[in-house]
């Protein structure tokens, strides 16, 4: 085996353990300040339907046909400490709670223990853990199918983002630690194990990783200094209230998670694009070795150029998206143009929207200049 492909492999193992042990301490200590559970409280159980022993429901025409009133159902318990107990349990409907299950069914459901060792349950919402995780098991399928190893591999790139983000971002920002710049970590160092999934440490891989950094960075930069200037922060976000109170419980710093959220919300975008300019680039280079760095240079702008205003509006219309209800919502108050603009929740997507676009934007000279660079050079 060769020298360079066993110090490889020894970089993945220390990199993998190393991985191992910040997701164990970073879990371990939010798990040390939860709290011992005693057995009283509120728990959320999958149970089956085993009959509707009474329907009093009926669809209301004034609600595009939502079903009301009640449903009397037989449940058996299927999971947790109440594991196989027979509960009869009454399910309400209303415009906005309507769980429709019949005979046959899971169904997802609360738990409330009292003091006294009693408890009642009652219908939570649709079982739809199986359907999810196929749906999951669907995408995997196609990107590995369509994609191939490239498929796989970014697959695994979107898998350690997810658990850096899950078991590592989410617990240390809950002890307290500082959001932004724990975010910013968390960024770079998926991006970077992103890149190197896709393509390994070449040429193109490293112009397109340090070019996305600083489209984050910028988008960080304006995206700060817009929330200031616009005077929106995370306290102006709909969870406000909810993040208040989980403060009480927790070391959590609430100001600067709309920047945090900014930065991952744009990451993908930059990625995209910076992989895109920096692949044409080498591809170019090595089609005409005899190119110069200038000439690279302003074929990898002319490719971003391309590039940027789909990307841009692959976020903003993303924020749109996500946005809709509300702003269905707003716009059926009939409110003024003036009163628009001022509301907190139009300011706080601006910002969003804004900051996202203008780092895929300065992605573009960023990834140029310093592709050209890399592929110029002659080792």
């Amino acid at each position: 085996m060769k020298k360079d492909k066993i110090l490889r492999i020894s970089v993945l193992v220390c990199f993998a353990a190393l991985f191992a042990l910040v997701i164990f301490l970073a879990n371990r200590g939010w798990q040390a300040g939860a709290g011992d559970y005693d057995g009283i409280g509120t728990e959320y159980e999958t149970a089956f339907v085993v009959d509707v022993l009474a329907d009093q429901t009926a669809p209301d025409e004034a609600i595009e046909g939502r079903l009301r009133g009640s449903k009397l159902l037989e449940l058996e318990l299927r999971t947790g400490r109440y594991a196989g107990q027979m509960v009869e349990v009454p399910n309400y409907f209303s415009a906005m709670y309507a769980v429709d299950v019949k005979a046959g069914d899971t169904v997802s459901v609360r738990i409330d223990t009292a003091p006294e060792g009693s408890f009642t349950v009652s219908v939570y919402n649709y079982n739809r853990v199986p359907l999810i995780i196929g749906l999951v098991l669907l995408f995997c399928a196609a990107l590995i199918l369509i994609g191939g190893w490239q498929g796989l591999r970014a697959l695994l790139g979107l898998a350690f983002t997810f658990v850096c983000i899950v078991w590592i971002l989410l617990p240390l920002v809950l002890q307290g630690w500082p959001p932004i710049p724990l975010t910013v970590a968390i960024v770079a160092v998926t991006s970077a194990v992103g890149f190197y999934l896709l393509g390994g440490w070449q040429p193109k891989t490293l112009g397109a990783l340090l070019g996305a950094l600083c489209g984050v960075a910028a988008a960080a930069v304006l995206g700060y200094l817009a929330a200031e200037l616009v005077h929106v922060s995370a306290y102006q976000m709909d969870e406000s209230e909810g993040l208040l109170l989980a403060r009480n419980d927790t070391g959590l710093q609430i100001s600067g998670l709309l920047l945090c959220g900014i930065l991952i919300a744009a990451q993908g975008a930059v990625m995209d694009t910076a992989m895109s300019i920096a692949s044409a680039m080498a591809e170019l280079k090595e089609k005409r070795p005899d190119i110069g760095c200038k000439a690279l240079l302003r074929s990898g702008m002319v490719i971003g150029r391309d590039t940027t205003g789909t990307m841009a509006n692959t976020l903003v219309l993303a924020f749109a998206g996500s946005s809709l209800n509300m702003m269905v919502l707003i716009f059926s108050y009939r409110v003024s143009f003036l009163q628009l603009m001022n509301t907190d929740f139009i300011a706080v997507e601006v910002v969003r929207a804004l900051a996202g676009s203008l780092g895929i934007i300065f992605t573009v000279p960023c990834v140029a200049a310093i592709t050209a660079g890399l592929l110029s050079r002659k080792k």
